[in-house]
């Protein structure tokens, strides 16, 4: 059967990445206490095309994916399985991204009552040079993190009261593949630099703790911001990170916003 993938393009036109996205997948993800979750995934995955190829083959990135989508899988083992996709593509560089819904247990903080909370996490995977000297790997572990805010300004002017509202902390950070960090320990860093945590489940007295802690606790989205680079500064394990700290404003018809990228 004639393969019109393989049949040469004479535009001249390198592609830098081609592939498939959106393919839900399901993925077991390795839990702190070495336990499994079972999340279905969003899968974006892509290679490098070569000018004088007419396209790649669609169809080979579904049945790599299919190969080891029962393993158990932390994020530093993806440097084998997109090694795996460039390799049967013979392709130069490749990228392999995956986002997903993780819970985690959570305590309320006087009740004691556990809920399971929603994080949204991703994976990525990024290889260049695929096989010669000069090959380059990067991983990358993702979060988004809500949690709450209360302004400083506010607490400070009015006589009683002040406005709270819910922000989001995206944060991606990229370490050594020999290296790995738990989504449990990440989140956890990035929701002690609120002015308090959100939980799924919350009695009387856990909500009276949650009010009086953001009272006593008042930041900007600059302090969540700054907290949260200090953290992953003193991580001798990260090598780079970006923050999108965004607060949702309860008062405003906008969000404050704040960002930060660094590499060390």
């Amino acid at each position: 059967m004639k393969d019109i993938q393989n049949e040469k393009d004479t535009r001249n036109v390198y592609i830098q990445k081609v592939g498939i996205k959106d393919f839900d997948i399901p993925l077991h993800i390795i839990r702190k206490d070495n336990s499994n979750q079972l999340v279905n995934a969003k899968a974006r995955v892509s290679v490098s095309l070569p000018e004088n190829y007419k396209g790649t083959h669609m169809s080979r990135f579904i049945e790599i994916l299919n190969e080891w989508q029962s393993q158990d899988i932390i994020g530093s083992d993806l440097k084998k399985y997109i090694h795996g996709i460039t390799n049967k593509l013979s392709a130069k560089s490749g990228e392999m991204f995956f986002e997903f819904k993780y819970f985690i247990d959570k305590t309320a903080p006087v009740s004691g009552l556990k809920a399971k909370m929603c994080y949204n996490c991703s994976f990525k995977s990024i290889i260049s040079d695929c096989n010669t000297p000069n090959e380059s790997y990067k991983f990358v572990l993702g979060v988004k993190v809500p949690v709450t805010t209360l302004c400083p300004c506010s607490k400070e002017i009015s006589d009683y009261g002040a406005h709270n509202q819910r922000a989001i902390v995206s944060v991606n950070i990229s370490y050594d593949e020999n290296q790995h960090i738990w989504l449990e320990d990440l989140i956890k860093d990035v929701e002690e630099c609120s002015s308090c945590s959100i939980y799924p489940l919350l009695k009387r007295e856990d909500e009276k703790f949650v009010t009086e802690r953001a009272y006593n606790n008042p930041k900007f989205v600059e302090d969540v911001l700054r907290d949260v680079v200090i953290k992953l500064r003193n991580n001798p394990i990260i090598k780079e990170f970006e923050i999108d700290c965004e607060s949702i404003e309860s008062i405003h018809n906008h969000s404050a916003w704040a960002y930060q990228k660094e590499s060390k």
